[in-house]
C-alpha cells in the first residue's frame, strides 16, 4: 500500500514544520532505537530523524532499514536527517493522509 506521488509531497511539505524527534548516534539502529521509533510513528505518522555525525551510517541505509523493519514509508532525505510516514493504526490519532 504505498503512497503516491501526491501524497509524498504533501508530506514532505508537513515535515518542512517538524523537528527531529529521534536521533541516532553510534549505537546504530538499534531494536531500541526501532522500538522508539515504532511508537512515535503510531502517535504522529510522520517523523524527522537525526543521524548524527557518530553514527558511521549513511541516511540512505538508515532510512532502508527502518522501512524494512517497520513497514513504513520513505517520505524524503536531506543531509543527516530522513524523514519516514506511517499510517496509524490507532483509534485516537488524526490521520494526516
Amino acid at each position: 500500500n504505498m503512497i503516491t506521488t501526491k501524497e509524498r509531497a504533501k508530506l514532505r511539505g508537513l515535515a518542512q514544520k517538524l523537528e527531529p524527534c529521534v536521533q541516532i548516534g553510534k549505537g546504530g539502529i538499534t531494536q531500541t532505537v526501532i522500538d522508539g521509533v515504532s511508537l512515535v510513528l503510531q502517535k504522529r505518522e510522520l517523523i524527522k530523524i537525526r543521524l548524527l555525525q557518530n553514527s558511521g551510517l549513511e541516511t540512505q541505509e538508515v532510512m532502508q532499514a527502518l522501512c524494512e523493519s517497520l513497514g513504513c514509508e520513505p517520505v524524503q532525505q536531506i543531509g543527516s536527517v530522513v524523514v519516514i510516514y506511517k499510517k496509524s493504526n490507532r483509534k485516537d490519532v488524526k490521520h494526516i493522509l
